[in-house]
């Protein structure tokens, strides 16, 4: 079972996907920001992280650019979350190292479908 690390800070967002996860058989850690999510994604190194980009502290982009710096952790694949959606933004969230993006409000069903691709090839890699 793959475990997947959630980086959100709204309760609502974070059950949603939490029970579309668990529904789907992944085992989920949960951070309500990024400041605790970074800790715990070193210390249990999540098959996938789901990253919301606007928390109060160290924003998404910040914890995915950290993330990506660290050799224990620079292999996870991140999975975006964000209510941006002007030009030039998915370039900036994919330029941070996030392997993928998705736009708020949240289509479950394709983010559904984004982390079991990536977990398959992480799994065929």
């Amino acid at each position: 079972m793959a475990l997947i690390a959630v980086v959100e800070d709204n309760t609502s967002n974070m059950k949603l996907i939490t029970d579309v996860l668990v529904r789907a058989d992944y085992e989920v850690l949960q951070a309500c920001d990024a400041d605790t999510g970074i800790p715990l994604i070193r210390e249990r190194l999540p098959d996938l992280v789901i990253m919301d980009m606007h928390m109060p502290g160290t924003d998404g982009l910040s914890a995915t650019r950290l993330l990506k710096a660290d050799p224990l952790t620079k292999h996870i694949p991140i999975i975006a979350l964000t209510a941006r959606a002007m030009e030039g933004d998915r370039e900036m969230i994919m330029a941070a190292g996030c392997d993928e993006y998705a736009s708020k409000p949240v289509r479950y069903k394709d983010v559904l479908r984004m982390v079991e691709r990536i977990i398959n090839e992480k799994n065929y890699a």
